[in-house]
């Protein structure tokens, strides 16, 4: 099955895109949903969290303060890569098994870190949903409530622009009208039908 692998920075509005692309019956899989999945209650990965960074990152009813987290790993590099060496496997895991239910024409990954995770191996194409970096720190703040400095230590965790854009073979600027969102997204959602019957005749 042909996979697309959506990927761009906080804030770009990769959920605007993929929800266009569902709507049009199309499977989404969603990393960062795949993430919450793996750190629930009951799961291993949730206790080895607690054992790592002890109780100020799980809230009183048991479940991860993710905020707490962020800022615990943002903060520390090396924190945050003993974390994603714990979640990345789980998270592929969950990924893969979503992927493999889709019985829509081609599936979509969502992954704001789609390059960094090693996630880029599960999909075909890569389509990279681009603003301009200052939109970004205005958007993501408004969204989220974080400050700029929070806003962009999170972009600086994530791949840059420039390299986004590089490895990308379908790019949507989404710095436009909603309108404009939509005609980008119909006419790549048209050409990616088309690949993927050639791929079933292939």
């Amino acid at each position: 099955m042909l996979v697309i692998g959506i990927t761009g920075g906080i804030g770009s509005g990769k959920t605007a895109v993929s929800d266009r692309f569902a709507a049009r019956g199309i499977t989404v899989v969603d990393a960062d949903l795949a993430s919450r999945v793996v750190v629930e209650p009951g799961r291993p990965a949730l206790a080895a969290i607690a054992e790592h960074f002890g109780s100020d990152v799980i809230t009183p009813d048991g479940a991860l303060d993710r905020a707490a987290l962020r800022q615990r790993v943002f903060a520390d590099s090396a924190e945050r890569r003993w974390l994603e060496a714990l979640l990345h496997p789980l998270i592929g895991e969950e990924i893969r098994a979503g992927l493999a239910r889709s019985t829509s024409a081609y599936a979509i990954l969502v992954s704001p870190l789609l390059f960094e995770s090693g996630q880029v191996e599960m999909v075909d194409r890569v389509l990279v949903v681009d603003v301009p970096e200052s939109l970004q720190v205005t958007r993501t703040a408004a969204r989220d409530g974080n400050s700029e400095d929070q806003v962009r230590a999170i972009m600086a965790a994530q791949a840059d622009r420039a390299t986004r854009l590089a490895r990308a073979d379908d790019v949507i600027a989404n710095d436009g009208s909603l309108d404009d969102l939509d005609r980008q997204v119909e006419a790549l959602h048209q050409h990616y039908l088309e690949l993927a019957s050639e791929e079933t005749r292939a």
